[in-house]
C-alpha cells in the first residue's frame, strides 16, 4: 500500500469531498467497524475465484455449450456487456456516492440481489434441464455488474470504517481475508467434492460429501451455493458493526447530476499532467489486458488442456499462494529499480507467459516439442498434472500469477510519483475511472478474435495487443523512476 491508499479506496468520489481528517482521524489499531469492513472482502472475493475463473465458468464452457471454441467466445461476450454497464454507471455511482449519503442500504440491496442470483446458478444443468445457457449467462451478467457496484460502495465505506490512520491495516487485512477464504474455498471444495472417489487417501471422504452426483457436475456447480453462502455471512458483520455516512438529504437525481459535474472538475484537474495523463492511459490497457489473463486461464485449460474441476481447483489454491510471491517480488522491483521500469517487466514478464500458454497443449509443449502421453510414463501417481504438458502449463500459470499481482502495486506507486500531492485525489479518481472504462474491452477483443480464429488461442492471444500496447505507453512516460534516500520528492510539473 501507498501512502495515497486512503484517497485511492474511495475511488472517483475520492475528488468530490474534503478531507474529514479530523473527524475521522482514529487510530492505527483496527476497532470493529474496521474489522467488519475487511470481512466483507473475505466473504466477496470467493466468487471470483470460485465462479469466475477456476471452477464455474471453465465448467459452463466445457459442459454447459460443450464446446470449448464457443464457450470461450459466449462468455467473452457476456463479459464485455458487463463492462459496458459497468463503464457506463460506475463512475458516476462513485463519484455521487458521498452526496448519496449512507451507504449500507445501497450496499444492503445490491447484497440481496447477488445472493439468491448466485445461488440459482446451482440449477445450470449440464442437460440444461434447469438453467438454459442463455439464462446462466444473464444471470452472471447481473452478478458481474453488481459486484462492481458493491466494490464502488465498500470502498466508499473504508474510512469511517477504520479512521484515516487505519486504512492501510484495514485495507491489508482485507486482502489476506479475501486470499485466505478464497484458498479455503477452493480447498474444501476440493476435499469435499472433488476429490473423493478418485484418490483412496485416509483423509479425503470416500465419496463427495452431501451425496454429490459427479454425473450430473453436482461437484462443480455446488460453489454457486458455497458462494453465496459466503457473501452472505461475510456482509453481517458490516451491516451491525461498521459506521455508516451520514444523511445529506440530497435527491438522488440531483447526487448524480452533482457527481457528474464532479466528474468533468476531476478531468480537468488531471489532463493538465501530461505524464501523468499518459500513464493513465497506457494503463487502461494494460490493466485490462492483466485482468484477462486472469479472467480466462481456467477457460483456457479447461478447453485446451482438457483439465477438469479437479485440475482446477489444485491450479487455484497452489496459484492463490504463490500470487502472494508477487506482493514480494513487486516491492523489491519497485525498491530498487522504480516503479515504471518494474511495471515495464511486470508486462513483458506476463507478455512471455502468454506467449507460452498459446503453445501448449495435451500433447504439445511451446509450440515445437511433441508429447505422446503414451509413451511417457505419468510423472507421479497423483490425480492431477500427471503429463509434462501439464506441469508446464501449470508452471506457466504461476509466473504470471506473481507478475500479475505484481504489477498491481507497481501500477499504484508509479502514479504516486507522477502526480503532485495536493491533487492526488484527483488523479487516483481517474485511475478508479480508467480502471473500469476499459473492462469491456479485453473481452471484447477475445470474443471478437475467438469468432475470426475459430481457436480458444486465437482469441487469448488478442490480449497480447492490450499488454503490447500499454508497455509501448510506458516508454513515453518521464518519472516514476527509483528513489534514492537522499533524493527529494518533487511534484510533477504542468503542461
Amino acid at each position: 500500500m501507498t501512502e495515497s491508499a486512503p484517497l485511492e479506496v474511495r475511488g472517483v468520489s475520492a475528488v468530490a469531498d474534503l478531507p474529514i481528517v479530523s473527524e475521522l482521524s482514529g487510530q492505527a489499531t483496527l476497532n470493529r467497524g474496521g474489522v467488519a469492513w475487511s470481512i466483507f472482502e473475505g466473504g466477496r472475493d470467493p466468487y471470483v475465484i470460485l465462479m469466475t475463473i477456476y471452477i464455474f465458468m471453465p465448467y459452463v464452457s466445457a459442459t454447459m455449450v460443450g464446446d470449448p471454441i464457443k464457450g470461450q467466445e459466449l462468455i467473452s461476450r457476456f463479459q464485455q456487456y458487463a463492462g459496458w454497464i459497468v463503464m457506463a454507471t460506475g463512475p458516476f455511482l462513485g463519484a455521487s456516492i458521498d452526496k448519496l449519503g449512507p451507504r449500507k442500504a445501497w450496499l444492503a440491496l445490491i447484497v440481496v440481489i447477488m445472493v439468491p442470483l448466485i445461488a440459482s446458478l446451482w440449477f445450470a444443468k449440464p442437460d440444461l434441464s434447469g438453467l438454459s445457457i442463455m439464462a446462466t449467462m444473464c444471470i452472471t451478467l447481473g452478478v458481474n455488474v453488481a459486484f462492481a457496484w458493491s466494490e464502488v460502495l465498500h470502498n466508499a465505506m473504508l474510512i469511517r470504517a477504520a479512521g484515516l490512520r487505519g486504512v492501510h491495516s484495514a485495507s491489508g487485512l482485507a486482502l489476506a481475508l479475501a486470499n485466505g477464504a478464497s484458498v479455503l474455498a477452493l480447498a474444501f471444495t476440493a476435499w469435499a467434492f472433488a476429490l473423493p472417489g478418485k484418490v483412496h487417501w485416509s483423509w479425503v471422504p470416500s465419496s463427495p460429501l452431501f451425496g454429490l452426483n459427479p454425473a450430473t457436475h453436482e461437484p462443480e456447480r455446488i460453489v454457486a451455493l458455497l458462494s453465496a453462502a459466503m457473501l452472505a455471512l461475510g456482509a453481517i458483520p458490516i451491516f451491525l458493526f461498521t459506521p455508516d455516512a451520514p444523511r445529506t438529504n440530497v435527491p438522488v437525481l440531483k447526487a448524480f447530476s452533482q457527481g457528474a459535474a464532479d466528474l468533468w472538475t476531476m478531468l480537468r484537474t488531471v489532463r493538465r499532467y501530461r505524464d501523468a495523463v499518459v500513464y493513465l492511459i497506457a494503463r487502461m490497457f494494460f490493466y485490462d489486458g492483466m485482468n484477462g489473463v486472469l479472467f480466462f486461464y481456467g477457460v483456457l485449460a479447461a478447453g485446451v488442456m482438457k483439465w477438469g474441476a479437479l485440475d482446477l481447483l489444485c491450479t487455484g489454491v497452489i496459484a492463490s499462494v504463490v500470487a502472494m510471491v508477487g506482493g514480494f517480488v513487486c516491492r523489491w522491483l519497485d525498491h530498487n529499480l522504480g516503479p515504471k521500469l518494474a511495471l515495464r517487466i511486470e508486462i513483458f514478464m506476463t507478455i512471455l507467459g502468454l506467449t507460452a500458454l498459446l503453445g501448449m497443449a495435451p500433447d504439445r509443449i511451446l509450440y515445437l516439442w511433441r508429447y505422446d502421453a503414451a509413451a511417457h510414463a505419468p510423472i507421479w501417481d497423483g490425480p492431477v498434472y500427471r503429463t509434462l504438458p501439464s506441469l508446464v502449463f501449470l508452471l506457466i500459470g504461476f509466473s504470471n500469477a506473481i507478475f500479475v499481482t505484481g504489477h498491481y502495486a507497481s501500477s499504484r506507486t508509479a502514479l504516486t510519483r507522477l502526480t503532485p500531492p495536493e491533487q492526488t485525489g484527483a488523479f487516483f479518481g481517474v485511475y478508479a475511472l480508467a480502471g473500469v472504462a476499459t473492462a469491456w474491452l479485453a473481452p471484447g477483443l477475445v470474443n471478437i478474435a475467438t469468432r475470426i480464429t475459430h481457436s480458444q488461442q486465437g482469441g487469448f492471444a488478442s490480449i497480447i495487443l492490450l499488454l503490447i500496447i500499454g508497455l509501448t505507453g510506458l516508454f513515453f512516460v518521464n518519472g516514476a523512476g527509483r528513489l534514492t534516500e537522499t533524493q527529494p520528492v518533487s511534484a510533477p510539473t504542468q503542461d
